[in-house]
């Protein structure tokens, strides 16, 4: 059976998607205690919790597949135009080098936001893995593609020690509906023209009424999917760290709940996640859907 470590494995999902598909995670980290715990209470390993920058690597178990999702946070233009884009968060990415330096695993599959590929590094990124002896396979990958109800384009970075770049042949399977994880007859509910409400979002709403009529799905902040919404005959857009999505109904709305951005995420039933609303959702939208996941691995594991 495959080995493999999870670096930055947050809530575990990756490590999920990869255990579906037959390998034994037996090594994971994270830096945020939080994310830690709720691998913990998912998995049959303690995960280490520290900043892998600083990360002993002789001390970590041989593996043969190294799986990866660096910070996407200094990469994504989904934060904003007054966030710096050169922090500390792009820097994560080098602890994947030191890692394949140490061990060099057989495999190594590397996610993050379309946008890690532009970085003005990613070029010598490239060339200290390729110096490693690794061949490089990009893959662009939107999950909904993947039996996720969830568009959510990300890169599938698929490293192998082998003459030529492994090429997955992922599956196109048909798009899963918002309305399979949107339950209109939950949440907590609130008049869309209340006091307070911002000018921005009540006009976003009308122009998607519109367009799709008394229910669909809104952002109730910034600019994704445009100024009309999305109908709920199509997949969500992303899931993110934080509050967005609104769920409209006529004359009232509400937030997407943590139980339909688990659904969306393809989170098991079973699965424990931290009861403070805020983490769980940062802890949701920092994940790889397990489903897409499982799927990309058992795509490996046919190629390698």
């Amino acid at each position: 059976m495959m080995r493999a470590i999870d670096l930055f494995a947050g809530s575990g999902l990756f490590s999920r998607g990869a255990e579906d598909a037959g390998i034994n995670v037996i090594w994971a980290a994270n830096h945020w205690q939080v994310a830690v715990d709720c691998y913990a209470a998912n998995h049959s390993i303690e995960p280490k919790c520290q900043d892998l920058h600083q990360a002993d690597w002789t001390q970590v178990p041989a593996h043969d597949l190294l799986i990866a999702s660096p910070a996407c946070t200094g990469h994504t233009p989904a934060r904003g135009k007054d966030r710096p884009h050169h922090d500390a968060d792009r820097a994560t990415a080098w602890a994947v080098v030191s890692a394949l330096e140490c061990h060099r695993p057989s495999y190594g599959v590397v996610e993050n936001v379309v946008a890690f590929t532009r970085w003005v590094l990613f070029p010598a990124w490239c060339q200290a893995v390729t110096a490693l002896g690794y061949a490089i396979s990009p893959h662009r990958v939107d999950f909904a593609d993947l039996d996720v109800p969830q568009n959510r384009e990300r890169v599938i970075i698929v490293l192998s020690r082998s003459k030529h770049p492994l090429q997955l042949d992922l599956p196109k399977l048909p798009h899963i509906p918002a309305t399979k994880i949107v339950d209109f007859n939950a949440g907590s509910w609130s008049p869309i023209r209340k006091p307070g409400r911002s000018p921005n979002t009540i006009a976003r709403i009308e122009h998607g009424r519109q367009m799709h009529g008394d229910r669909f799905v809104a952002p109730y902040y910034s600019n994704g999917s445009g100024l009309t919404g999305r109908s709920l005959h199509r997949p969500i857009g992303t899931i993110p760290t934080v509050d967005r999505w609104a769920v409209i109904d006529g004359d009232r709305m509400r937030m997407l709940s943590i139980t339909e951005a688990r659904l969306a995420m393809t989170v098991p039933d079973d699965y424990v996640l931290p009861p403070r609303h805020a983490d769980a959702m940062k802890l949701l939208g920092n994940a790889v859907p397990r489903t897409g996941a499982m799927h990309i691995f058992e795509s490996l594991r046919n190629v390698a």
